[in-house]
């Protein structure tokens, strides 16, 4: 009570606020002097833009330290593609203005399409390769367009102020952040896959008696398996032998979501028949796992798992083994140790990306899945291109007719953002609205600083102090409000420091034109507030259409699938709906995302059943029922599957071999449960 009573104390509530204030001030302070070491290093080097160098180091800074080196990284690689790009335009339109802005348009365009494909950082890299186009073309380009002679040059010098900036930026952050993301992960990986495993032995444990609902806690497990995507980017950017190795990390996530596939399949199969006989299997079941894999909830639990991950890994084989090997005398058993084998066997995938993470002494390379562009839905990258050639075209096109002399800066800020809120889906228009409203805002910060404080300054070190001011706050409250989640502040106060430099344009030998501030400040205004007009009349996909759209997409592939004369890889098809599991919105409903999840599950079945049930019954009840799923006919399909069924028992009590055949069994048991809990949804636009 006494804890209670002075933690609701004033003096308390302060203290507790001043500590949770200390990791939004030192990231303020590292981007402060990230800045200032940028500016340094250009005005020493007398580049004719050196703010580019400092607005540079504000982006790529982080709160997280892995976060701004992989996205440094991804911001040197966009910068080079998109300056090799704008030389190779001017090569190939020196004269013609109308290509040269064309092809402008179509290159953001594109660069607009693979930023939607990709994802966090990379996403990112994408949209810089376009607007780095945009903003060396405004450099060069007359008022009316026309491509200038110096280009090569004019990249070379802007893509070093970048560079300049994203190392210094490294540089500050790497000598005063220790980081922590590879742990962090460690963590989460740990515990996630500890009350995983917990919660599945405990349905087990209860089979038979007043079975729990989990089909919540499994969406609660995908979300947060979703919600370690970013997480990774983190540690990748951190630690370089993570990065060697990062497709074992991914296929860590596979794993998990590989383990909630397998607890669906049981727990489907113990909801539909409670009885008796099932409880005796699921404790059978429930024995096969060890001990060590089963205690979440005692203390301590998750720290097991990342002190001797090797030593879990052996059980976890040792378990998958046992129960793949578990003798079953009927279809049900064989089920319920098949799909228990498979959250296992997740497991062992876990415990390779743990032994990674924590740099396990006896690990063993462990063989992950490559990189392959393989979009769960096409359209929402067709219409960011659209939006992209539409919106950047269109402010060209305003330029050319009226020669507006900052025409290009309001290219520039158009593409800078369109491209890079494209990827947000939904919540694009709002950060849109919230970067126009931060950017008026800079506009202000960057006139007071300009002309009321710096014609006063005369040394670097008050020119530092001065841009601190309006630099140190904004970084603050952009770190303190991603701290506590709340998006639209943190996307009101991100361009408002990062917009700044841009607008005061410091350079060796100052100027304070007011007309040319107002036409800068204007033509960024502009550009910035063409991206809510753009999401306006090309909106994105709304959470609803593409949730609509991945069901469907999950449907098309498995009629696809059941409808191949050729056997397709398993890892081929778990890839795909792994990405489609991935990319369902948070907004889905249960129901949906159960749909995804049992659409994985059921084409896996019909792959293995392809390579078994062939060899032991007729071919021709096997393509009848497979083609009536491809028809979207589940009650013929269940027919046929009975029927099959029906002369895999036969063959058993023939002296067939016993574990091939209870294994089909227990596949097509698999399949005609998942057909029954979502005839609805597997019925769809059904083929006549």
């Amino acid at each position: 009570m006494s804890i209670s009573l002075a933690s609701s104390r004033p003096d308390g509530r302060l203290a507790s606020a001043l500590i949770a204030a200390v990791p939004p001030l030192l990231f303020a302070l590292r981007l402060w002097a990230s800045v200032c070491l940028a500016l340094y290093i250009a005005f020493w080097l007398e580049l004719d833009n050196p703010f580019w160098a400092g607005t540079s180091a504000a982006i790529v800074c982080q709160p997280q330290l892995g976060a701004a080196l992989r996205k440094g990284w991804f911001r040197m690689i966009g910068t080079v593609i998109g300056a090799t790009m704008i030389v190779a335009l001017t090569g190939l339109f020196p004269q013609d203005r109308i290509g040269f802005l064309t092809l402008l348009a179509v290159w953001c365009s594109i660069c607009a399409f693979v930023a939607t494909l990709l994802r966090n950082f990379a996403s990112y890299g994408a949209a810089l390769a376009g607007y780095t186009a945009a903003i060396i073309a405004a450099d060069t380009l007359g008022a009316t367009g026309g491509a200038s002679p110096n280009v090569f040059w004019i990249a070379v010098w802007r893509a070093s102020e970048i560079c300049i900036g994203i190392a210094c930026a490294g540089l500050v952050l790497g000598l005063t952040d220790l980081g922590g993301a590879q742990r962090r992960l460690a963590a989460s990986f740990a515990k996630l896959a500890a009350e995983l495993m917990e919660r599945f032995t405990r349905m087990l444990a209860l089979a038979g008696q007043q079975l729990p609902d989990t089909l919540d806690e499994r969406r609660e497990f995908v979300r947060r398996v979703i919600a370690l995507d970013p997480m990774i980017d983190q540690a990748l950017g951190e630690s370089g032998h993570a990065r060697a190795d990062a497709p074992t990390l991914q296929t860590a996530v596979y794993g998990l979501i590989r383990a909630l596939d397998g607890w669906r399949g049981v727990a489907r199969h113990l909801t539909r028949s409670r009885d008796e006989r099932e409880r005796q299997e699921a404790a059978i079941i429930l024995r096969s796992v060890p001990p060590e894999l089963r205690s979440a909830t005692e203390p301590g639990a998750s720290t097991r798992w990342l002190a001797n991950p090797m030593a879990l890994r052996r059980l976890t084989g040792e378990a998958a083994s046992k129960l793949l090997a578990l003798p079953a005398g009927t279809p049900s058993l064989r089920l319920l140790a098949d799909e228990a084998a498979k959250v296992v066997a997740g497991m062992s995938h876990v415990l390779d990306g743990l032994a990674l993470l924590v740099d396990a002494p006896d690990r063993s390379p462990a063989v992950g899945r490559g990189f392959s562009l393989r979009a769960p839905d096409w359209l929402p990258a067709y219409i960011g291109a659209a939006r992209a050639l539409v919106a950047i075209g269109a402010v060209e096109l305003f330029w050319v007719a009226t020669a507006w002399p900052n025409g290009g800066s309001a290219i520039v800020f158009a593409a800078v953002t369109v491209l890079l809120l494209s990827p947000r889906g939904d919540m694009a228009f709002g950060a849109a609205i919230a970067f126009a409203l931060g950017t008026v805002g800079s506009v202000f910060c960057a006139g007071i600083i300009k002309f009321a404080l710096l014609p006063a300054l005369v040394t670097f070190p008050a020119f530092c102090v001065a841009i601190g001011l309006v630099l140190v706050p904004a970084s603050f409250a952009m770190a303190w409000a991603q701290k506590r989640q709340k998006l639209v502040l943190a996307a009101v106060f991100t361009p408002l420091g990062v917009n700044f430099l841009p607008l005061l344009a410091p350079t060796n030998q100052m100027s304070y034109d007011t007309g040319d501030f107002y036409n800068t400040a204007m033509a960024i205004a502009i550009g910035c507030c063409i991206a809510p007009l753009a999401f306006s009349l090309i909106p994105p996909l709304s959470p609803e259409q593409r949730t609509r759209r991945l069901l469907a997409g999950a449907l098309r592939d498995l009629r696809r699938l059941a409808a191949a004369s050729r056997p397709s890889r398993l890892e081929d098809w778990e890839s795909r709906m792994y990405g489609r599991v991935a990319a369902v919105p948070d907004q889905a409903e249960p129901l949906q995302r159960a749909r995804v999840m049992t659409a994985l599950s059921v084409g896996r079945e019909v792959i293995q059943l392809r390579q078994t049930a062939a060899s032991l019954a007729p071919r021709a009840a096997l393509d009848a029922a497979f083609g009536a799923i491809a028809r979207g006919n589940s009650a013929t399909a269940k027919m046929w599957l009975k029927q099959l069924d029906d002369r895999l028992a036969a063959g058993f009590e023939a002296g067939a071999d016993s574990v091939v055949v209870l294994r089909a069994r227990s596949r097509i048991l698999i399949v005609c449960e998942a057909l029954s809990a979502h005839a609805a949804y597997f019925d769809e636009g059904a083929v006549t």
